[in-house]
């Protein structure tokens, strides 16, 4: 007699009875594997959702009675003008990440596609800045690179090339933060886009080579169309990951000098760890995850015309 398998008794119960229950049996085998993680879920992100979202509505410090305030928190974040110009160096942010290292990660995913000796060593070294702690990169770029003293700047200024420090000029703070980010992120970029590029028919790819295509003929035409779905992906990510940066903003500049690199994330610290006020804290998080929830609505619409 053949032997049947977990799977087949499920597709195929052997009596009337067992016909009946065998959905409720499946449903009830799966639960087992989905319960935990739904259990996960709830707990740490949905009930701290639900909170941060109640919190928006009511004036609290953190220690007394939560007093329904209603849209006041809003109103409060709204008249401040920092609130303003926070959103403003997101949305700078975000153009920043959505080109620069976007252009460096297809560059060097091509790099990494057409030359094939050393291409791990390439693939280790573009990825290693990603996975070092961002404090630790904070620190190095802040003394070794943007220190007027010790570091690059200081050594240019000996000789002869005077420069102050980009952190402290309300003029260059955010992008000299954001060069930072940009140098622990965009390996991160490359491997995935590389990761893409490798399931590229190579048919596709002989074709336009023996039809005369230039290597930028070859990536407008064949490659970027063919992995054009991982770009769109890494797009919305970057959105999403652009209104949440904090770590690099906090530990270089704290959102300095005269706010001029403070960010939603930061602010939102400033108002609940610094002001006292967890109400507005609550409200700016809120708007950051309504950036958030509007590129995950374009990027599942891309998607569905994408399966049309």
């Amino acid at each position: 007699m053949r032997r049947c398998g977990a799977g087949e008794l499920l597709r195929y119960p052997r009596s009337p009875l067992d016909r009946q229950n065998a959905p409720h049996l499946s449903l009830g085998f799966a639960m087992r594997f989905i319960l935990p993680a739904l259990l996960i879920n709830i707990v740490i992100i949905l009930i701290p959702a639900l909170l941060t979202v109640a919190m928006a509505f009511v004036d609290w410090d953190g220690v007394s009675t939560p007093v329904w305030v209603g849209f006041e928190n809003f109103r409060t974040i709204f008249a401040d003008p920092v609130f303003f110009s926070a959103l403003l160096n997101n949305i700078k942010w975000t153009l920043i990440f959505l080109t620069v290292p976007m252009v460096m990660g297809l560059a060097a995913a091509l790099m990494l596609l057409v030359v094939r000796r050393g291409r791990n060593f390439f693939q280790i070294v573009y990825f290693l800045p990603v996975i070092i702690a961002t404090v630790a990169v904070a620190r190095v770029w802040q003394g070794m690179i943007y220190n007027p003293e010790s570091g690059l700047v200081g050594w240019l200024k000996l000789h002869g090339i005077v420069l102050t420090d980009p952190l402290a000029r309300p003029t260059t703070s955010l992008y000299a933060v954001a060069t930072v980010d940009l140098w622990h992120w965009w390996g991160f970029l490359a491997v995935i886009f590389f990761a893409a590029l490798r399931q590229v028919d190579s048919a596709q790819i002989d074709s336009a080579l023996l039809d005369g295509a230039s290597l930028l003929q070859l990536m407008r035409y064949v490659l970027i169309p063919a992995i054009r779905p991982t770009v769109t992906l890494m797009m919305i990510m970057t959105v999403i990951w652009s209104f949440l940066a904090f770590d690099f903003v906090y530990v270089l500049t704290q959102g300095g000098p005269a706010y001029s690199s403070e960010v939603l994330s930061t602010l939102s610290y400033r108002y609940a760890f610094y002001n006292y006020t967890i109400g507005p804290a609550a409200a700016v998080a809120l708007v950051i995850s309504f950036f958030g929830l509007i590129a995950t609505f374009f990027y599942v619409r891309i998607q569905q015309r994408g399966g049309d």
